[in-house]
Order: C-alpha cells, then structure tokens, then sequence
C-alpha cells in the first residue's frame, strides 16, 4: 500500500513536470519555427526586455526583487523578457485575490478593537502601541487581553497538549497546516477525529497542496471526507507554463471550540516531534491560546475556508461566548497575505527591531533577507542592541542554507551574533524583546515567508509567554555554536563565490 502511494506521488510530480516541460517545448519550438524572421524577432525580443527592464526598475517593489530580474534579464537579453512575463513578478492567482478582497469587505462587521485596550497600552508603552495599532490598522486584526496563554519549546509537548484538548472538544475542530503526513503524530490526532466525528462534532481539515505533495496521496481529501471529515486542499498544483503556484498556505492553525487556538512553526509530521530524524534533533516551538483573542485564528481559517462556498458560514457561529479565562497581558493573533501591498511579517519584525532598548533575540530556519532587513538589524546592532540570531547547524535545503551563511559576515561585522543549533535542525520562528514583546508564528525570515506565503502569528506584549520565549532561546544557545568573524574569513573562495552567486538569486528561492 505504502509503495503504491509514494509510486502516485511521484507520479502526480512527474505528470506536472512533463507537462510543463512540454508547453516550454511547443513554447520555444514555435519561436524557433519562425527562424525566417529571426532579425525582426530578434530586434523584437531585445526590445522588450529592455521596455520590460524600465517597467521593473519602476516599478513599486522590493529593491533586491527588482535587481534579480534586471540581472537575469540583462543577461538573457534575448529571452529574459519573455521569462519574466511567464515566471516573473509575484503572481497571484485572480481567485486568491478576489477571495481575500471579498474577505478585507467584511472585516469591519466582523472584527472591532476595544479602544479601552489601545489606551491601556498607550499609556503603558508607546512602542508597543504602535506595533499593536499597526497590526490593527493594517492587518485589521485587533488585540485582547483576556486570553490565557502556554508557550511550548519543542513539538513533543505541543503534541501531548493537542491530543490532550482535542479530546475535549464539544462543537467543532478546524485544523490548517502546510505539512501533514501520515505517522505517529496524524495517525494518532487522525483517530481522534474520527471518534470525534462520530459524536457529532464538525471536523474541517484544511492542507495545501505543494506541501503535503510528496506526503499525501493525491486523493487524499476525499479519503478524509468519506470518513466524515471536511477536508479541503488549497492552491492545488496545476501543471502551467507560469509559476503561479508560489503562493502557499504556510499557516499552521487548530482551533476547537472558538475557545482554544493553537499556532506556531510545528506541521503535523513525525519530524516535528523526533519521532522521525531528517536533520538532526527538530528543535520547533509553538503556542496555545485560551480565549478572545482565539477569535482572530478561527476567522482566519474560515475567511480561507468560505472563498469558494456558494453558501457562506455564518461566521458568529463559531464564536465562543462567556468565557472565562485569566488575562495574561496584551494578545494579538494577525495574518499575512501576498495579494496585497502590505508585508505584515516582515514589518512586524522590523517594527520590534527598530523598537528594541536592550536586546532583540530572533530564532529562524532561513536568513535569506532583503536590505530593509539587513539594514534594521545591523543599525540596532551598532546602535549598541544585543541583537542574536539563531539558525540552524544542519540544514534542509543546502542552498538555502549557502544564502543563509553568506549574511554572516556584514551582520557580525556590525555586532550582530549569529548562533548555529548543532544537534541539528531548528525551525522555530520567534522573535523576544526587552522582556516585554515577543512573536511566534509561522513567519521565516526569508522572502518566500514575507513576500509570497500566507503566514499568520502571534505577537505578545508583557505575557508570560514573552519571558518564556527568552528562558528556551537562553538555553538553546548554551546547545549552540556561535559563528565568529574569524569563522567566517576561514571560509574557502570557492565556496564563498558560490554563496555569493546563489545570493544572487535569493529572492527566487
């Protein structure tokens, strides 16, 4: 069973291989069929990258995007401008558009911010009213207070703490993740559905497709559908000579009950709990909500959820009422979308940078950054921040990890530490401030992460989690290398011509 499955999966990806490479075939066999009028198609194609050029040059974008394209086109001046209008820009799909558009239409009706909140925090601390009200403003998800709030420092006990509240969940269960896989970990929250099911709860399950794409069998949805659970895939992978498949569903979401939320770097994949070893010791981190402020994940889930339902949920169904749980200071869950033009991750983060008075800790599986970033953090970091950045020793992408190593140097030249976990692979995205702020989420510190992927987090202001979050990373590093300048300067050439060249090409990855 198992070999018929992995043969589909394989299948499935060598079907939209061969069928994009056969438009690229047809694509090129027809330019080149028209050799007879290769001087004016010629003159053609080189003006067109060059017009292509000055639109990009102009264009209201990311700098570092913008001279990649430039780059390559310039050096393919004959067809780099027919690559970029087939693979180029960040492309989205018009059906997410349109779906988080008519989402953005409901926001004021759904979501409203308690003003007594965002005067409290004022009064307390203007930096972080102003991360607060610019997530508000932004985002359009506000932020609570009565919210009870658990930190976890690794999958396993994130794992225990969902099996241990799925089993009490009474109205709904919604889960959305980038990754699952069958395993200890899904084969266990797997039957506990089902149980569930059976005892009339509503169960929706929602993956995507490029991430379970070499986990899941390709009717895998219909699988769980036939076992009573509403299952969707999001973004399915379509064989099309454009790559408008960038934009995944990165978010990793459960709710039960509109009561309890939980989110953070952990798919539902045995890695993720050491019950299975890629790259060492899977060092991951994730947080669970007790609350209000779980109101902010349920509407993400079902904002993805409605886009392509004829009949809409009533979406205040699903919100809890008469809780009663301990205020843990200021909890404000938000998303992330690349349909519009406001990069909510990378801004946060750069927002808690620019705020920081002592220290800013940052833990991330990719340090591929743009110079908006690089500039933020070596600024605070001579503006005399204790600025760390933690990342792993053993990698899951060698040139991912190449880019990540070739920022070294410029960061540590300007006083930035650079940490590397050696028993392996850590995957947690947090960032802790001052001991007063701190995130987790789902948000990398790489550009698929802040330009194309739909992320989500939680940002925290004088909750416990925050001095949570410090007391793991602290202890983390004691299992950590930290990377000198000296390390750096020891690096062969080739291999540093070899970053330098993947950089190049950073925003690609």
């Amino acid at each position: 069973m198992l070999r018929k499955i992995l043969s589909l999966l394989h299948n499935k990806i060598f079907i939209v291989g061969v069928l994009i490479l056969i438009q690229l075939a047809v694509f090129f066999g027809i330019v080149f069929k028209l050799s007879e009028y290769f001087v004016a198609i010629y003159f053609f194609l080189i003006a067109l990258s060059f017009i292509i050029s000055i639109y990009i040059v102009n264009k209201d974008d990311n700098p570092t995007y913008k001279m990649t394209w430039v780059m390559l086109i310039m050096g393919l001046p004959v067809f780099g401008g027919l690559i970029y209008l087939l693979f180029g820009g960040q492309k989205v799909p018009k059906e997410l558009r349109v779906r988080d558009n008519e989402a953005a239409k409901k926001y004021p009706g759904i979501f409203w911010q308690n003003a007594e909140i965002m005067e409290e925090l004022q009064e307390e601390d203007s930096n972080a009213f102003k991360q607060a009200n610019y997530l508000w403003k932004n985002a359009r998800f506000p932020i609570y207070k009565q919210t009870e709030t658990t930190f976890f420092p690794i999958g396993e006990e994130k794992f225990k703490a969902i099996v241990e509240e799925l089993k009490k969940a009474e109205k709904f269960i919604f889960l959305e993740y980038f990754i699952i896989a069958p395993g200890i970990m899904w084969d266990t929250i797997l039957d506990i559905l089902i149980q569930k099911v059976k005892e009339g709860v509503e169960v929706r399950v929602l993956y995507d497709d490029f991430g379970c794409i070499t986990t899941l069998q390709p009717d895998y949805a219909q699988v769980l559908c036939k076992l009573g659970i509403k299952t969707k895939v999001f973004n399915p992978i379509r064989p099309r000579l454009a790559i408008q498949m960038n934009n995944r569903d990165h978010r990793k979401i459960l709710i039960i009950d509109g009561k309890v939320g939980m989110t953070g770097g952990i798919n539902l994949a045995d890695e993720y709990i050491n019950k299975k070893e890629r790259f060492g010791h899977w060092k991951d981190c994730g947080v669970m909500l007790k609350g209000e402020a779980v109101w902010n994940l349920t509407m993400m889930f079902l904002q993805f959820w409605n886009y392509d339902e004829d009949v809409k949920d009533d979406f205040f169904q699903y919100k809890a009422e008469n809780m009663n749980f301990k205020n843990d200071g200021f909890v404000q869950p938000y998303s992330d979308s690349p349909t519009d033009s406001e990069n909510i991750g990378e801004y946060t983060h750069i927002n808690m940078i620019n705020g920081a008075n002592s220290y800013v800790y940052a833990t991330t599986p990719y340090l591929v950054i743009d110079n908006e970033m690089k500039t933020a953090l070596i600024l605070a970091a001579k503006n005399g921040i204790d600025v760390r950045i933690l990342v792993p020793h053993i990698p899951d992408k060698w040139y991912v990890f190449m880019v990540t190593r070739s920022n070294y140097r410029s960061l540590i030249e300007a006083g930035v530490k650079i940490y590397e976990y050696t028993p392996g692979f850590v995957h947690g995205k947090t960032f802790v401030v001052d001991d007063k702020m701190a995130v987790v989420g789902t948000v990398n510190m790489d550009y698929r992460s802040y330009y194309l992927h739909y992320e989500c987090g939680v940002w925290f202001y004088k909750s416990k989690v925050v001095m949570d979050v410090k007391k793991d990373y602290l202890e983390t590093l004691e299992k950590s290398q930290q990377i000198t300048l000296e390390d750096c300067l020891k690096v062969k050439l080739p291999v540093r011509i070899l970053r330098s060249i993947l950089n190049l090409f950073s925003p690609m990855m």
